[in-house]
């Protein structure tokens, strides 16, 4: 939050020894959930909820008001992380953060089209690797 541009590491686990795909897909919804922070709250009557505190009174239930749960995600909104009630959340399978990103994984792995890389940036990437080449081959003297 500090003016870092760089969050190295998704989907290390024993510091970098594994990889886990179900590890990136969280670590990923963490770096978005870290992005959204960074875009700031916005204020107005509305988000600081002015009508709401003058409709229930400083000292009261303000968890339960349609504001709150009208804004609750307003923060974020995770993919993985389920913000549910217990009982839904129990209703709805009782899924923790890993088997949901286990299933995040098989879908992606199934259904991911990969699209193929523009011929003209493809062929610029190939000519950066072709002089790279060129300048080692001189270093070494293999020339």
């Amino acid at each position: 939050m500090a003016g870092v541009n760089l969050i190295y590491g998704s989907g290390m686990l024993e510091l970098g020894q594994t990889f886990s795909m179900e590890q990136v897909c969280i670590d990923n919804d963490i770096i978005a959930m870290n992005y959204k922070a960074m875009e700031g709250a916005p204020v107005t009557d509305e988000t600081l909820a002015v009508d709401a505190i003058k409709e229930i009174g400083v000292g009261n239930d303000f968890l339960a008001h349609e504001t709150t749960m009208n804004n609750f995600e307003s923060a974020s909104n995770p993919t993985l992380f389920d913000r549910t009630m217990l009982g839904e959340w129990m209703a709805n399978g009782s899924k923790s953060c890993v088997e949901r990103a286990h299933d995040m994984v098989v879908d992606i792995m199934a259904n991911h089209v990969v699209l193929p890389i523009q011929a003209d940036r493809l062929a610029a990437m190939e000519d950066v690797v072709k002089q790279a080449d060129a300048a080692f081959r001189k270093r070494k003297g293999m020339e």
